[in-house]
């Protein structure tokens, strides 16, 4: 893999991600509605340029396409990682919670794969969406994101389907619970509960889901498409 797109890469598994390609000499275009402006960092192996970006915005994706268009010709990977959590349960969802969700989570991952078709070469590329193991399950008390998750695991089986024939493999990967600041509003001892709840007794490091992702990403993975792959530590055994 030479180029990537990642999404939502200002911190956790989308940092993580990022870094991980970038260490195999990949370039990285880092996207998050966090980032300002855009910057580079070269390291040694890699490459990482980051962006200021909403992945709901379809102008945005319009624009990243053209950039990447002209400066990398292509890219070979896009992981669809981008997402907001906002634990409010079904009955007190609100329409303007529910869709602000929706957008970026199932909006952002569709207008990400359809605008990385395109920029694919004709020997194929990986798309990598980031789904949840709240989309495994009824996940109660975060009814907008547990169903935004469900959705794109429907999208990734079409998507996988309807693009095989350009050799464009897409994949989804459904982490458990992950130390990430999306989890730092839990004191430390719903944290130590949470990690109880778990077969192998512990959260998970935002690097081990990066190397799922990576390996779903290269040539490794040739022969897999249309696929979930649960990363849990054994939590929905």
């Amino acid at each position: 893999m030479k180029t990537a797109i990642v999404t939502g890469a200002a911190g956790g598994i989308g940092a993580a991600i990022a870094t991980q390609f970038a260490s195999t000499g990949a370039t990285v275009v880092a996207l998050d509605r966090s980032f300002t402006g855009m910057s580079e960092q070269a390291s040694e192996a890699g490459h990482i340029l980051s962006a200021s970006f909403d992945v709901s915005n379809e102008g945005d994706w319009d624009r990243i396409s053209r950039m990447v268009s002209e400066r990398f010709g292509h890219i070979d990977a896009l992981v669809n990682n981008a997402a907001i959590f906002n634990p409010v349960p079904f009955l007190d969802e609100s329409v303007a919670g529910f869709q602000a969700v929706t957008e970026v989570n199932q909006l952002g991952t569709f207008l990400g794969m359809r605008a990385a078709v395109p920029l694919m070469p004709a020997n194929g590329g990986a798309i990598v969406n980031v789904c949840s193991t709240g989309g495994l399950r009824g996940f109660s008390g975060a009814f907008a994101y547990s169903t935004s998750k469900w959705a794109i695991r429907g999208m990734t089986k079409v998507a996988a389907r309807e693009l095989a024939g350009r050799k464009i493999r897409v994949n989804a990967v459904h982490p458990g619970l992950v130390d990430t600041p999306m989890l730092g509003e839990n004191t430390a001892e719903n944290l130590a509960e949470m990690a109880a709840a778990v077969p192998l007794n512990r959260l998970a490091r935002p690097e081990e889901i990066a190397r799922l992702v990576m390996f779903l990403a290269s040539p490794g993975s040739e022969y897999i498409t249309g696929s979930e792959f649960t990363i849990d530590g054994g939590q929905t055994i």
